[in-house]
């Protein structure tokens, strides 16, 4: 009864957030509080919420200070060269912006912390996004799945709690599975250049002057060559007022960029609330620039080494950001008032998913799935087991936590495989296959970092993410296989 109940209440929330019934935040509460009630343990719910909220409650410090952190390293001028080196790279062609957005979360994704990846990632494309009327699905999109496959470093947590679980050296997990990696982090890239394609087809091919070329103000005139017939031309500034342009299935609301508010700090904004990297706002510290690099490298130097824990560090981070930058008590609370709304939809979605995990968990519906799954699985399938949680990892990572998956799913398939003598370290290999697809799943808190900062609604994401994301899950799966590795 339990296994029902439960894929009925992860079914019941994903179908109302992709149909936009419900917003993710009432979803993430009420329905598993519905289901705590209907499964006679509803007296038993503040329990499982304070659990939830209790494990749960050092991911949403860390991603309230890393906002704030990352939010003031934007102010200051910090990405402003990473936008005009992208800009100049990608001449305002739509195909090129979608590779850069890949290469540049698989880059950032090195430090092995998926929110940190998608508040630079964002930070740095979303203008460009923005400015040229692109579908901001497709940004969450990539950058999602290009994490997801980097997220099976050693450092990031996947890796580390399959060697945790199965008594392995996360090296030994790893360092096989690279080619299969590279394998799909070319197809990540080859969707990249797809939907990239996609784009300019439906844009057409957008060229800038010397000036933006230049990278001296992303808000300098361009010129627009239409899809339609290639051949007109039509000269639009988007630094003024205009109708966006929105494609059937782009949710991008293609509002086109406008000019600088007044007192609003020198900031590009449009009437859809963008703020884009106006290079003479009042928020720029071009003298401190070099601290604020060293800052950053240090900041991120020091979560990989795990000097100390995340929340910690950025909560360090940002108050000295804060005090350096900006040593007057009225621009610091300028700044942080400038991005509470970000904090607040991020850490609220956080707490909110504390109830859905901690339902889920307290009730024993997810031991119940697992096991569920794990007892369909054929006795003649013994032999294969590493190709079975291979599969099984693609939609379990999706609807478990990896701890849920690799230490209470993974261990009983490494059991079973043992005995048709299948190796723990094949099984752990397998285990990481599922996770570009775990990167976008609702259970994931720096999934709602992404589409927060992207201002996509989680739905919108979900419904485009989700096949990319699992074929290319498959292709990682198949390298595997076809390399042996597996």
């Amino acid at each position: 009864m339990l296994t029902i109940l439960g894929f009925a209440m992860i079914t019941t929330f994903l179908v109302l957030i992709m149909m936009k019934k419900m917003s993710p935040i009432a979803a993430l509460v009420l329905i598993p509080a519905l289901f705590c009630v209907a499964v006679g343990q509803g007296a038993k719910l503040g329990d499982y919420v304070i659990d939830g909220v209790g494990n749960l409650a050092p991911t949403a410090a860390m991603l309230m200070f890393a906002i704030l952190y990352f939010g003031v390293m934007i102010d200051v001028g910090l990405f402003d060269p990473i936008v005009r080196g992208i800009l100049r790279f990608c001449r305002a062609d739509p195909m090129r912006i979608v590779v850069g957005t890949a290469v540049l979360a698989a880059i950032v994704s090195l430090d092995g912390d998926g929110s940190t990846t998608f508040m630079i990632t964002v930070s740095a494309m979303y203008p460009l996004y923005k400015r040229l009327k692109m579908s901001l699905v497709v940004m969450t999109g990539v950058a999602a799945t290009a994490n997801g496959v980097m997220n099976t470093l050693p450092w990031g947590g996947p890796t580390a709690r399959a060697a945790t679980a199965l008594k392995l050296d996360a090296s030994a997990i790893f360092v096989p599975m690279i080619p299969a990696l590279g394998v799909g982090l070319l197809a990540v890239l080859l969707l990249a250049v797809v939907l990239g394609r996609r784009e300019r087809r439906r844009l057409g091919t957008l060229t800038l002057d010397e000036a933006l070329a230049t990278g001296t103000d992303t808000a300098t005139e361009a010129v627009l060559v239409g899809a339609r017939g290639g051949g007109d031309r039509l000269r639009k500034n988007s630094g003024g007022a205009g109708a966006g342009c929105t494609a059937p299935g782009d949710i991008s609301g293609g509002v086109a960029a406008g000019g600088t508010a007044p007192g609003d700090e020198g900031e590009a904004a449009d009437d859809g609330g963008f703020k884009g990297l106006d290079p003479h706002r009042a928020t720029l510290r071009p003298k401190l620039y070099w601290f604020n690099a060293a800052l950053t490298i240090a900041l991120l130097t020091a979560m990989i080494m795990e000097l100390m824990p995340i929340p910690v560090l950025f909560l360090l981070g940002a108050a000295l950001a804060l005090t350096v930058n900006f040593p007057h008590m009225p621009d610091q609370r300028a700044r942080i008032a400038a991005h509470a709304d970000n904090v607040l939809n991020v850490s609220g979605m956080v707490f909110a998913a504390a109830v859905f995990t901690g339902v889920l968990s307290g009730t024993g519906m997810v031991d119940h799935m697992a096991d569920w799954l794990v007892g369909a699985i054929p006795d003649g399938m013994g032999p294969h087991m590493a190709l079975v949680t291979g599969v099984l990892s693609i939609p379990l990572t999706y609807f478990m936590s990896n701890d849920g998956f690799y230490f209470g799913v993974v261990p009983v398939l490494a059991e079973a495989g043992a005995a048709h003598g299948v190796s723990p370290l094949e099984i752990a290999r397998a285990s990481l296959v599922g996770q570009p697809l775990h990167m976008s799943s609702p259970l994931v808190p720096a999934v709602y970092v992404l589409v927060g900062m992207a201002k996509v609604e989680f739905g919108d994401h979900t419904r485009f993410t989700v096949k990319w994301a699992a074929i290319t899950s498959l292709v990682v799966l198949g390298a595997g296989l076809l390399f042996g590795i597996i």
